[in-house]
Order: structure tokens, then C-alpha cells, then sequence
């Protein structure tokens, strides 16, 4: 049994040994620039990285690439750590009858687990079969071949991290624009930040040169609402500092400001909108003096932020997770919206704009299902992830019996993860892909070996720009740890056991491949025609017949083939503008583009071209919304108590913070512990000072952790920073460094449309620890 199986840390011979065994590629590595990109954010930033060895030598900046042009933070800057700063799992994991874990062969893997997938499927029915994942942050190739399989086994229900965030928005982008919107905040006159701190957590292009250029310009303004004095506070004309929890009050009072003071664009709504006088209706009763006292910003200050908004030229606003993650987050996702909507902020420079996608991350529908247990409700096709431990421990017979969970650590990041362990345990079977033993791949009874982010071709989905909208494809920078597989090969071995395409057919692909593109995409079509059950597992098929004849051992590019017609066919002048004449020229420049490419090109007036309502109208109206409005004059906005005084924020973006695939502490070099942040007045009533250390207690369980007193936070609410609490191996055990939040949230706190998590306010008691 390895190291990595036993959790015990490599020794320096281990490593040394690995790295002779695979050699990287070429004597001249030592001096040679590999172009790839970051993994951390939704940015994918281009980075260049020279190696020593396997290890990361330098990184900086990629100034050819498409996107970021040489823009990095520091935190792309130590992702050596990543690569090569936790321990590696290098062989299948099985878990035996006493709860250890054995190393296996993947032949034995792929068929144990395959033989239990159907006898799942067969006992249950395959809709009991659960997925989570598809891809991490950075990592979205091998999530698009996990569809296959799912198809192939009859898996219906999914979830993700974007649920945990972005499904009650992406529910009301699906009633207004039909589908998600970005800022142009580069020209916005006016950029409005609701619960996002860009300074830390990025998002928005070079963010950080892009605030210094907003900051600095006094022909324009930025307004941010959030209830910490973030770094990006501190360079906005206007921060609403509300108390935690009331976005939705001081939104409503900015748009109630917007009707009664008549600073909306009603030339925009009558053109281009319908139900817009229902809507203004709902703003004009409002009482803007008691919204602001409830949010406790001074009323001037929220009207100066309405009419700034209410006259500029131009307006960008983004909204996340500071806000996805508290009460009532569909609400503000609306009123953000409605925002930019009312003062006409839609398809011109500087405003809000729709755009192209290589290949949509979620599904934008009004509709709302249900999970067959308790009737959670399934926005863009995922399961509230609040919900999958509730679906789970049921003697409901439409239980989940299995899960597969790829380049995900839901025990660790969804809420409550004492109850989530327990579902994974109560689960007839669970397969975890990852790079790592996880605290997730704990509980599995198989763990496959998965290639890090920079040893396998790789891309990521998140293509959210207008109106030039890239994709990179990212060549590998290092040979595949021995013992690992890329994801596509993992799907495409356990669907070649479960023989999910006949032989023949797979045959007579391969032999049109040779032939070339043209035959091959002649073949593909006719093979379709014949059997319409092929596209389900049209990305397997692709990686079977096309993958071998790509160059560079690409072979996991080849679903991207498929996107590429996807393009063509529903974008097909933007591709053209973009300078590809049709697919497969598309198709060939996102091989060779080491850089990325640009695969769209749209003029502000293409806007239009992607709202999918008749007449191209948005509809301003949705009911449940309007009607939740209405409400919230009556609604509570303090969810504290005497016996949980504090609202605290789990999981804050600092500076030396980042996503859990980093798992390795000593990448940190400030605050190494992860401290709760609290106000000064706070501190001195519970006679604490920084370093202390204090016992933090939710209604779900209790951590411990050092103390940083910081007048960034206003009294009654604290926070702790994500990308903490990690598990890690030290001896023949684990070690924690920091505070894993999750033990500390409860699924009960959630969003009573979207499902979505109340990660950023958790009500809270903190006590002074006394030291013995």
C-alpha cells in the first residue's frame, strides 16, 4: 500500500523516484516557457511556467494570451503548490470490510465498479445513481465526458458547486434576458458590486487594474454593497455598509428611490421590455427612510447611490456570493437585475450584455422539478446541494443508493458536513475521482486516480465575456503522474466494460476518421441518424473514433469537435467575425491556440440576437418574485438571537485564501491559521486581542480558532476565510489547520426558492477560550 493510500507523507526518495521514472518533456525543460493557465478562478488567467524537474520553478503571466493579456494575481503565483505540495494518490483505492483502503489494479477497478453501477441500476433503477461534480474550477474537460456515463447508466440527477451559488440567478436570468449576463466594467461610467469583493476574489477580468482604473477616473463611480469594509469598499465612492442579511431591503429601497424620484428609462422599457408598469408599481409604494433603517445605512447615502445609478450613461453590476449565500438570494439576484433593467443598461458599451457560450454550464429554464424525496427544487438541472444529504437518509424507496463524485469535495464544502459524512455512509456505493484522498474519497468505497490540472489537456467552460468571447484549451505541462488517469480515459474504460457502443459502430468512425474530418463528420451524422440513442454518449464516441487522430496525444479534445459545431450552428456570424469560417476551422485553431482564441466576435446591437422571448421583450414580471417583494415589508431581517448573537460569514476571500484543491497549508504566508475576523468593540466585550483563540458555536456544532481583531467588520458579525480545515497528512494520521466551516452551517439555512446555502450567514455565539 502506498503513501498515499496509508495518508502518510511521501518520503524525498518516493518523490525522487517519481520524478526520474517520468521523465518531463525534453532536455531544454529547464529553460522552456509552457503555456497553460490558473486553476482558481473563474478568470483562467495565462500563465507561463517554467519547471525544475516536476516542480514549478517560476510563473508569470502569459502577455500573448487572449483573455488576460500577462494579467495574474499572486495567488496563480504559488500553485506549485498544487501541483506538488499535497500528497498524490497513484493507484485505485478499494475499501475493505474493516474500513481501510487497499491498492488495486485499474483493470480490477473499472470492472468492480462497473459490476456494481449495474447492479445498482438493476436493483434500484439508475435514476438512484447520483452525480456530483464535473469538474473543478479550473478543470471542465473531463466533467463534459461525465454525461456519457451518466446516460449510460441512467443517472438522472446532478448537482455542483454552482449550486451552492448561482442557480437561484441563473433561474431569473432564465425569466428575463433567457440566459447569464456579464458587465462590460472596463467602460461602465457606473459598476455597482453587491456581496463581491473583486480585490480578493477576482472574477472580473484583471480586476485589480480594472478597479485602480475606476478608482482613479473621476468621471466615474463605484458603488458596493457589502456589510465589511472589503479592499474594495475601500476604493468606492459609495459603500452601503448594511447590516449583514438586509441586501434585499437596501436593493429594494435603490430601485423604490429609482421609480419615485421617475429616474428610469421609459423609452428602454417601452421598446424593449413588457410588464414594466407592474413592476414600477411594486417600487412606488415603498417606504425608502424604513428600508434604509433596516439595513442601517443612512437614507442619503442610498439615495446618493440611486441617482448615481439612476443617471449615468452606463452600468454594470455583479453580484455573488456575499449575497448568493445569504437570505433571500433569488430576491436579490432579481433586484440586481431590475437594477440595470429600469435604467435601461442593456446591449451598449459599459452596461450588461448576454453572450456566446462554448458550451453552458447550466441550463437558464423558468421551469422549476422536483427531487423525487422531498421535492427540493431542480434549478439548471441541479439538485440544491442543502438538500442531497435529506434525499439520502430516508427510508423514502426513491433514495439515492450511489453517488460518483468527480473533482469534488461536497464533504468538505457543503453545509453541514457531519450530516453529509453520514449520507455518504449510508449510500449502497460511492466512487471519487480526484487527485487526492479527500475528505469526501474517505468515505468511498472506490478512489480512482485522477492526473492534476497541468498533466492532461484541459479547458474551462467558463466563457462569460461580450463582445469578444475566448476558450483555451491547455496543452499539458507535465507527463501524468505514474499510476493516474485524465478523467476521459476513466469514463471512456468504464464505459467500453459496461459496453455501451458496439464495436462495429465505434469501427466504422474510427475508419472515417482516418479518411479525414469531412468523412468523419458525414459518418457521425448518418451513425446519429440511424441510432438517435448515440447522442448521449456522443462524447465518448468522439473520444474513441476522433481522439486517436488528433495531434499530441489530444485525445480528450475531441468533444470539443462537437462543441465546435455547436458554435457554428448557433453562432454562426459571431464565429465568422471571429475569423473562423466554420467548424472544423474553429475546431483547428482551439488545438493549435496555446494562447487561446477568441471564438465569437458580437456588436453591442448582437445583444439582442440572444434574448429568446418573443419580439425580443423581456418580461420584467415574475410573480413569485414580485410577490416575495411584497412581503418583505413583513419579513424578518434578523435571524440572531440571545444565544447566537453573532452573524457569522463562513467562508471569507483573503488574500492568502484560495479553493480546497490547494492542499498544502505552507503556500500561506500570512495568517497561516485562518483567524476569525471580529470588530474591536466585540473583541474588547469578550476580552479577546489578537492571537487569542475563542470557541465559535452554531446550532450545528463548535470550532476553535485564533482571533485577528480587524475594524473591517462591523459589530455582530465575524467571519473565516474559506479554503481552511483541510485534513491532511501528518505521521500515520491527519492534521488540521484551520477551521472547516461546514461543520459549523447548517442545511436547514437556505433559500426558500433557490435552495441555495447560507454560508455567509450563519448565526453564531463566540467565547473567549480559557486557557488551562
Amino acid at each position: 500500500m502506498t503513501a498515499a493510500a496509508t495518508g502518510r507523507p511521501e518520503a524525498d526518495g518516493d518523490r525522487s523516484r517519481d520524478a526520474n521514472a517520468t521523465a518531463t518533456r525534453g532536455a531544454a525543460a529547464n529553460t522552456e516557457w509552457h503555456k497553460t493557465a490558473c486553476i482558481l478562478c473563474e478568470n483562467n488567467c495565462g500563465l507561463l511556467i517554467q519547471l525544475d524537474d516536476r516542480r514549478f520553478a517560476k510563473i508569470r503571466g502569459d502577455k500573448e494570451h487572449v483573455a488576460s493579456a500577462g494579467y495574474t494575481c499572486n495567488k496563480a503565483l504559488r500553485l506549485d503548490h498544487y501541483q506538488n505540495g499535497g500528497v498524490r494518490l497513484a493507484a485505485p483505492l478499494r475499501r475493505e470490510p474493516d474500513g481501510s483502503f487497499t491498492e488495486i489494479e485499474w483493470d480490477t477497478a473499472i470492472s468492480e465498479i462497473a459490476t456494481r453501477l449495474i447492479e445498482v441500476k438493476n436493483r434500484y433503477g439508475g435514476d438512484k445513481i447520483f452525480y456530483y461534480g464535473g469538474g473543478g474550477q479550473g478543470n471542465h474537460l473531463g466533467g463534459a465526458y461525465s454525461g456519457a456515463l451518466r446516460r449510460a447508466i441512467g443517472a438522472r440527477y446532478r448537482s455542483s458547486a454552482l449550486a451552492q451559488e448561482k442557480t437561484g440567478e441563473g433561474w431569473v436570468d432564465g425569466h428575463l434576458t433567457g440566459g447569464h449576463t456579464t458587465g462590460d466594467f472596463e467602460h461602465a461610467e457606473v459598476s455597482v458590486f453587491l456581496g463581491k469583493n473583486p480585490w480578493q476574489s477576482h472574477g472580473v477580468p484583471r480586476a485589480r487594474t480594472v478597479l485602480q482604473q475606476i478608482a482613479k477616473d473621476p468621471a466615474r463611480s463605484m458603488i458596493v454593497l457589502d456589510p465589511v469594509r472589503t479592499e474594495t469598499a475601500d476604493l468606492a465612492d459609495i459603500h452601503l455598509q448594511l447590516r449583514p442579511g438586509t441586501d434585499a431591503w437596501c436593493l429594494s429601497a435603490i430601485l423604490a428611490v429609482l421609480v419615485q424620484d421617475d429616474l428610469v428609462d421609459h423609452g428602454f422599457l417601452a421598446e424593449h421590455t413588457t410588464d414594466s408598469r407592474s413592476v414600477l408599481r411594486e417600487f412606488a409604494g415603498i417606504d425608502v427612510a424604513d428600508y434604509a433603517e433596516i439595513c442601517g445605512v443612512p437614507e442619503q447615502l442610498v439615495r446618493a447611490a440611486a441617482h448615481r445609478i439612476g443617471t449615468a450613461a452606463s452600468v454594470a453590476t455583479y453580484e455573488d456570493l456575499g449575497v448568493q449565500q445569504s437570505p433571500n438570494s433569488t430576491l436579490i439576484s432579481y433586484l440586481n437585475k431590475l437594477l440595470w433593467l429600469l435604467t435601461g443598461n442593456f446591449a451598449k458599451p459599459g452596461a450588461m450584455q448576454p453572450h456566446s457560450w462554448m458550451a453552458p454550464l447550466a441550463g437558464y429554464s423558468r421551469d422549476i422539478k422536483r427531487t423525487p424525496v422531498t421535492g427540493a427544487p431542480i434549478l439548471g438541472g441541479m439538485v440544491p446541494c442543502n438538500s442531497i444529504a435529506e434525499e439520502i437518509l430516508t427510508d423514502h424507496p426513491d433514495r439515492f443508493r450511489a453517488m460518483i463524485v468527480e473533482s469534488a469535495n461536497p464533504a468538505h464544502s457543503l453545509a453541514d458536513s457531519a450530516k453529509f459524512r453520514q449520507a455518504l455512509d449510508a449510500l449502497d456505493l460511492v466512487v471519487v475521482l480526484d487527485v487526492a484522498l479527500t475528505e469526501t474519497a474517505r468515505h468511498a468505497d472506490y478512489v480512482l486516480p485522477a492526473a492534476s490540472q497541468f498533466e492532461k489537456w484541459e479547458a474551462t467552460f467558463f466563457n462569460l465575456e461580450f463582445p469578444h468571447n475566448t476558450f483555451h484549451l491547455r496543452a499539458p505541462v507535465l507527463d501524468p503522474l505514474p499510476g493516474t488517469l485524465a478523467e476521459p480515459e476513466i469514463y471512456a474504460r468504464l464505459l467500453r466494460r459496461l459496453g455501451t457502443v458496439g464495436a462495429g459502430k465505434l469501427a466504422v468512425l474510427r475508419t472515417a476518421a482516418k479518411l479525414g474530418r469531412r468523412p468523419y463528420k458525414w459518418a457521425f451524422a448518418a451513425m446519429l441518424a440511424v441510432d438517435k440513442s448515440l447522442a448521449g454518449v456522443a462524447p465518448y464516441v468522439l473520444y474513441e473514433t476522433l481522439g486517436p487522430t488528433l495531434p499530441e496525444d489530444a485525445r480528450a479534445a475531441a468533444v470539443l469537435w462537437g462543441l465546435a459545431q455547436r458554435v457554428a450552428k448557433v453562432y454562426p456570424a459571431a464565429m465568422r467575425r471571429a475569423g473562423h469560417r466554420d467548424a472544423d476551422a474553429l475546431f483547428d485553431a482551439i488545438l493549435a491556440g496555446r494562447s487561446g482564441v477568441t471564438f465569437t466576435v458580437d456588436d453591442y446591437a448582437d445583444a439582442w440576437d440572444y434574448v429568446p422571448h418573443p419580439d425580443k421583450r423581456i418580461p420584467l414580471a415574475i410573480p413569485e418574485l414580485l410577490h416575495t417583494l411584497r412581503e418583505l415589508a413583513s419579513t424578518e431581517s434578523v435571524h440572531t438571537s440571545a444565544e447566537f448573537p453573532f452573524v457569522l460569514a463562513a467562508g471569507e476571500r483573503r488574500s492568502f485564501t484560495a479553493n480546497t484543491i490547494f492542499r498544502d497549508s505552507t503556500w500561506r504566508h500570512r495568517d497561516p491559521n485562518g483567524s476569525l475576523r471580529l470588530n474591536p468593540d466585540d473583541a474588547a466585550h469578550l476580552g479577546l486581542v489578537t492571537g487569542d483563540r475563542a470557541r465559535i458555536t452554531t446550532r450545528r456544532g463548535t470550532a476553535i480558532s485564533t482571533v485577528e481583531v480587524n475594524d473591517r467588520m462591523q459589530r455582530g458579525h465575524v467571519s473565516l476565510p474559506n479554503g481552511l480545515g483541510l485534513d491532511l497528512p501528518d505521521g500515520d494520521g491527519t492534521q488540521r489547520t484551520g477551521v472547516a466551516a461546514n461543520e459549523l452551517t447548517d442545511v436547514t439555512w437556505r433559500d426558500a426558492i433557490a435552495g441555495t446555502p447560507w454560508h455567509k450567514h450563519v448565526p453564531a455565539r463566540i467565547e473567549a477560550l480559557q486557557e488551562v
